[in-house]
């Protein structure tokens, strides 16, 4: 099954990683007539089909009345728009993910969209089962509470289980991927989750002597671009609910050795998080503790649903993916005509380290 016939879809969040590959799947797509993507910051990228809006999510201030305004006449609209940092200031990202959120949700119901995808995370996830075992997407998503990113993720599938409830004619698609990667978004990344005390030397090697052997650490990635498939499929078939995304095989210290060309040293969870706690509060390191925490107790994922109501494939393997990233991190690669992908942020190096941690947004 296509896309329905000349399809107009509003892309909220659509200059950052998910949201250009998202907007390109779409302009490649022959039956979707028209993209408008919604962005703080307009950017100078000029994709096929689409008009750009700025707006901004995380602001009170008549914004929803102006979401409504560009929803009217929408067939979907994909909601993607996210902070993690900064990761200091919980309110800030607050704001945006959760009460920016709903702002979006009670537009599409006040614009009478009829289809509403929003951008999930496998974040949302209660710890998974002490077997190991992958998850479908009926496990509970209460999310690890200690850690911002994943408490909001899972207060916003709350908020979403009541707009179905009210809102029974719009169908509601949640996509829960894994951790996505790309080579455009390599620069964003390290922004986002290294910081800017990472030694330029260490990123730019082809060889480390050693890589980080946490116990019981294994994640799920995804190519950027195949995620974006799936929402892509999602808008032309009638389902509804949650889908799990990743790609095999799952990633763990054995995987990361061999594409680092790098021994494996094991270090204690406790140690590893003293670390990094140590960092977070030094302003050294973006990500909080509470986020390793997390990631320590996410589930392994069952994708069976996507592949067989969306007939979707990742066409990249979790090792391609983390390859592609890896060879972007090196180069600094970005994508210049969007902030949020840009190479260099304003100002460079300089700016982003008297600004790392201190509640500024991305």
């Amino acid at each position: 099954m296509g896309v329905k016939q000349g399809m107009r879809v509003v892309v909220v969040g659509a200059t950052g990683n998910v949201g250009t590959s998202v907007v390109r799947a779409l302009g490649e797509a022959p039956d979707i007539a028209s993209i408008v993507g919604i962005a703080r910051r307009v950017p100078n990228w000029s994709p096929p089909k689409t008009t750009w809006v700025r707006a901004d999510i995380g602001r009170d201030s008549g914004e929803e009345a102006d979401l409504v305004r560009h929803f009217e006449a929408a067939d979907a609209v994909i909601h993607l728009a996210w902070l993690i940092q900064p990761s200091h200031r919980p309110a800030v990202t607050w704001d945006t993910n959760v009460l920016g959120s709903i702002r979006v949700f009670e537009a599409v119901a006040r614009a009478e969209v009829p289809v509403l995808v929003y951008a999930s995370s496998v974040g949302a996830y209660s710890p998974g089962p002490e077997d190991g075992r992958p998850v479908d997407e009926s496990w509970p998503t209460h999310g690890w509470p200690e850690a911002a990113y994943c408490r909001e993720k899972a207060y916003v599938e709350r908020v979403l289980d009541a707009f179905e409830l009210e809102h029974p004619q719009i169908r509601v698609v949640r996509m829960r991927p894994g951790f996505l990667f790309k080579e455009e978004a390599a620069a964003e990344q390290r922004r986002l989750f290294m910081g800017p005390f990472l030694p330029r030397r260490l990123i730019r090697g082809t060889f480390l002597p050693a890589v980080v052997d946490l116990p019981g650490l294994r994640l799920q990635v995804l190519h950027t671009d195949d995620a974006a498939e799936a929402y892509r499929l999602a808008l032309g078939r009638e389902v509804r609910g949650a889908f799990n995304l990743a790609a095999e095989p799952p990633v763990d210290g054995d995987t990361l050795a061999g594409l680092l060309d790098a021994r494996k040293v094991r270090i204690p969870r406790l140690a590893a998080r003293s670390a990094m706690a140590t960092a977070w509060h030094l302003h050294l390191l973006p990500p909080s503790p509470q986020l390793l925490d997390a990631a320590l107790r996410l589930p392994l994922m069952d994708t069976t649903r996507a592949q067989e109501e969306l007939g979707w494939r990742p066409r990249h393997t979790a090792v391609e993916t983390l390859r592609e990233f890896l060879t972007g991190l090196r180069r600094g690669t970005g994508m210049d005509l969007t902030a949020p992908l840009a190479p260099k942020p304003p100002g460079g190096r300089p700016h982003e380290t008297a600004t790392s941690g201190t509640g500024e947004r991305p």
